[in-house]
């Protein structure tokens, strides 16, 4: 273990951050993407600091296998799109670079100052990028090449401990981003984490921050609850928190009755069951999953012996609302369900 040091106002030597070894933080570099090796080692071959970031780290350090991974580096996104033929600049007001590997898509980021508001674009140094993130454990720096992690605000500590500690301070974490919410239960769960005392009486405090959060966004945080393969423990700890109300209300109002409850959650059992199975699972299984008990015992559509397509989709979107699919999933995840309800109504299972 090293420290890197900074000097404070009046000269005197400050602790900044600590860099872990290899022996100490143990990140196998066989589980890191090979195209995100490459990425930073171009970057750092042309003068740049680059870093994997965020859940990534977070998983490599839990011995998980991350699905995506996502590097931070100092260069602008102009240079970044110069450096890599095979790359896109996104965004508008914060911009971002998507570096496309056949179907994989690793996207790139500049680090952002302090003063960023919202998405604007204001870059800054990995000290202030730091800062920016949402839980400690979710602000790790990683480098492949010298196989160093730099930890400048207890993450990896926290990790050791399974504390999941907010980094933003708790009278603006949720008010600047309701998700936030989502996520923390999450990580919690996935990662085996226990929230702090203050972070739980606060999300609690904040529940209905969730009803103004987009549609889409609500959408992209589902699909990930789906294919996390930690499906039940997730959607359990949501309605504990109070937060499945906003996520799919639908759904929460029916988990009222005890029988539609057993029935629910052990298929989203079996979901996770084939998530571990499968490298990537389709959305429109996953939403059939989420669908099913009610599609064949509670819809108006679904418990007809003729099924008129055009009216259940409209009814299966309206139940799932307000999250947004793309209508081609959910049309995908209508098919699934019809084809499959007699071994439903024989096995109690799609």
């Amino acid at each position: 273990m090293r420290i890197r040091y900074t000097t404070s106002v009046n000269g005197s030597a400050v602790q900044q951050a600590v860099i872990y070894t290899l022996d100490e933080h143990r990140i196998p570099i066989a589980d890191v993407d090979p195209d995100a090796l490459k990425i930073i080692r171009r970057l750092r071959g042309t003068g740049h600091s680059a870093y994997i970031v965020g859940g990534a780290v977070r998983d490599l350090l839990l011995g998980k296998k991350p699905k995506d991974f996502d590097v931070a580096t100092d260069a602008s996104p102009s240079r970044i799109r110069k450096l890599f033929r095979n790359s896109r600049v996104i965004g508008k007001r914060f911009r971002l670079v998507h570096i496309y590997f056949h179907e994989k898509i690793i996207e790139v980021s500049t680090f952002r100052s302090e003063t960023s508001q919202g998405f604007d674009n204001v870059y800054g140094a990995i000290e202030e990028d730091v800062r920016r993130r949402d839980f400690t454990v979710n602000a790790l720096f990683y480098c492949p090449v010298e196989q160093q992690l730099l930890d400048y605000v207890g993450g990896f500590g926290d990790l050791q401990s399974r504390t999941l500690r907010p980094l933003i301070p708790l009278d603006r974490i949720f008010s600047e981003d309701s998700v936030r919410m989502i996520r923390a239960v999450k990580y919690a769960v996935t990662g085996g984490l226990g929230m702090t005392g203050p972070l739980r009486r606060t999300i609690r405090r904040s529940v209905d921050l969730l009803a103004g959060c987009p549609s889409s966004r609500m959408t992209e945080e589902v699909f990930k609850i789906l294919q996390s393969g930690y499906t039940r423990p997730i959607i359990e700890e949501l309605l504990r928190y109070r937060l499945l109300q906003h996520v799919v209300p639908q759904i929460n109002r029916e988990l009222k009755d005890k029988a539609f409850r057993r029935l629910f959650f052990a298929s989203l059992e079996r979901l996770d069951q084939q998530r571990d199975t499968e490298e990537e699972l389709k959305r429109s299984r996953a939403l059939a999953y989420l669908c099913c008990d009610w599609f064949y015992t509670r819809s108006e559509h679904g418990t007809l012996e003729r099924i008129p397509f055009k009216e259940a989709f409209a009814e299966l979107k309206h139940f799932i609302s307000p999250i947004t699919p793309a209508n081609k999933d959910v049309q995908k995840t209508l098919v699934q369900l019809i084809r499959r309800r007699k071994r439903y109504r024989a096995e109690g299972q799609i």
